[in-house]
């Protein structure tokens, strides 16, 4: 995918660029659980993926993070099998900058909702996020939250992970 690679015709198809909160994914040194986070997002248009970018607003202790991406169900809020993953070692220097998680190109089927899981047994990072601020909730999807004594997790509507969703479309 040479045109990829390049940019050629790779185009932002769905961000969320502000942060006014944090989202902390991974372990806690002190407690024996470790935290998960995420973001579903409708797909606004068929196209091919390689990457997730978000923004790491800080990072506690350097570690391995991994993201997995799925096909949700909206109506049972429940998370299908893994349509790929990505590894991404964070340091301390990745605090206040675009985070991107590459994988193998992977089509992308317009309105089908996707959603990302991130997830550390290491590292302690806070993912930047927005809270909204008014009565309307983020129209996309939800944000997701869970740790290891509830890995079934809550899904919120009025707040989202700062993201970017580029497609070769």
């Amino acid at each position: 995918m040479e045109t990829m690679k390049h940019g050629n015709h790779l185009r932002s198809v769905l961000a969320q660029a502000n942060t006014n909160a944090s989202l902390w994914i991974g372990h806690l040194q002190k407690s024996a659980s470790d935290h998960f986070g995420g973001q579903t997002f409708c797909c606004p248009s068929d196209g091919l993926l390689d990457n997730i970018q978000l923004f790491s607003s800080a990072v506690q202790y350097p570690g391995e993070i991994t993201l997995t991406l799925h096909e949700f169900e909206i109506k049972t809020k429940t998370w299908e099998q893994a349509i790929c993953s990505s590894r991404l070692i964070i340091r301390k220097g990745d605090h206040g900058r675009w985070i991107r998680f590459d994988f193998s190109p992977i089509v992308l089927q317009k309105g089908t909702v996707y959603g990302f899981r991130l997830q550390s047994h290491n590292a302690l990072i806070a993912l930047g996020e927005a809270a909204s601020d008014t009565k309307l909730p983020f129209s996309y999807g939800y944000e997701w939250k869970a740790d290891t004594k509830n890995e079934k997790g809550h899904f919120f509507s009025y707040f989202s992970l700062a993201f970017n969703i580029e497609m070769c479309a």
